[in-house]
């Protein structure tokens, strides 16, 4: 086993061509791979947000890559730090061959946080790695099969959620697809100041545009517009068929409106367009509104299970929102003009990872 770190390059991290190559190639062929573990993405977050990324990697005899785990440093005075695999992501975790290789990976991942002073090591999926701490009960997935076409689309939403889509659809919004820049200043806003509005400091503007870049023709983002105005935005991954709806927001008027419901009935279709069989409706916090809006859908969801390691004598940060430890500052945040939301909000942010 062997555990690069990814030099400086240009403000981001960068690997040798031949072990960029060799990432690339793994993901490629590994069945259970997300685009969380893929280079696009921990290149993005780096060059984003300066948190540097590590990659572990176990080779066999011959050299050829068995297994990778790519760990993104994360520091804040506020949380504290923690290698996290991987970073800003709602998966990613461990990949490997078979459950020896993911073990050792796992024990390089301590042994590289121990050489760091980093007291806890957190996976967002894959394999749980044997003795470590298991985070259960906080969050959910949702993810089904697409349907042929917009009439069984439909069909397949239950009876009350339909018929605020079939309003939707009747309402006289107008949806687009983009990637430009003008795209993406719509997207910022809306999703600003949707989090804004539910006590969340909003991530760095970088953030996005370096997914987009990195991502390509897999990432774009859907606008739905009242007259000219934009309501409901959504930035979305396409990764193997999927399509993975990831930061949305909309305005205080979106609800009334109902501009969420022809958001999602869209990128469905927009999915089909692009040859996507699969939506992918995120991970939610049990028991709060989103989870409930997406069951709502006739999405099912599927609890996640994290891993995490800590070094001894060390708590878990606290990073979840709903956090008793948070609720006054999230009353006060959301009562925070949306200048000055956007402006220390990143600062926040980018320490959550």
């Amino acid at each position: 086993m062997n555990a690069p770190t990814l030099p400086a390059k240009d403000g981001f991290s960068g690997t040798p061509l031949s072990d960029a190559v060799a990432w690339d190639a793994y993901v490629a062929a590994h069945p259970d791979a997300t685009p969380f573990q893929s280079r696009s993405w921990c290149e993005a977050i780096t060059k984003a947000t300066g948190h540097r990324c590590h990659l572990v990697t176990a080779r066999d005899a011959e050299g050829r890559v068995t297994g990778l785990l790519p760990l993104h440093h994360i520091r804040s005075r506020l949380f504290g730090q923690a290698l996290v695999a991987s970073g800003f992501a709602v998966g990613g975790g461990i990949l490997a061959d078979n459950a020896a290789v993911a073990a050792t990976l796992a024990q390089g991942a301590a042994d590289m946080a121990r050489s760091l002073g980093v007291p806890s090591v957190e996976l967002r999926g894959g394999p749980l790695p044997e003795g470590w701490q298991v985070e259960e009960g906080t969050y959910a997935g949702f993810a089904r099969d697409l349907a042929l076409d917009d009439d069984a689309e439909l069909l397949g939403i239950p009876r009350k959620q339909r018929a605020e889509v079939r309003k939707a659809l009747e309402s006289g919004l107008t949806v687009t697809t983009g990637r430009s820049e003008q795209d993406q200043r719509d997207h910022y806003r809306i999703y600003a100041t949707s989090v804004r509005n539910l006590g969340t400091p909003v991530f760095p503007k970088s953030l996005f545009s370096c997914v987009i870049d990195a991502f390509g023709d897999d990432a774009d983002i859907l606008n739905v517009r009242n007259d000219r105005e934009v309501v409901a935005s959504v930035l979305s991954l396409t990764w193997r068929g999927t399509v993975m709806p990831y930061w949305g927001g909309g305005t205080t008027d979106a609800r009334r409106l109902r501009a969420n419901e022809l958001m999602y009935f869209a990128l469905m279709r927009h999915a089909r367009t692009k040859g996507c069989t699969r939506f992918d409706f995120g991970r939610s916090k049990i028991g709060t509104g989103p989870f409930a809006y997406k069951k709502n859908w006739g999405f099912e969801p599927q609890p996640l299970v994290y891993a995490r390691w800590l070094a001894p004598g060390e708590v878990a940060r606290d990073t979840n929102p709903n956090s008793a430890k948070y609720r006054l500052q999230v009353d006060l945040w959301k009562k925070l003009p949306l200048w000055a939301a956007n402006r220390i909000g990143p600062l926040i942010a980018r320490g959550l990872g």
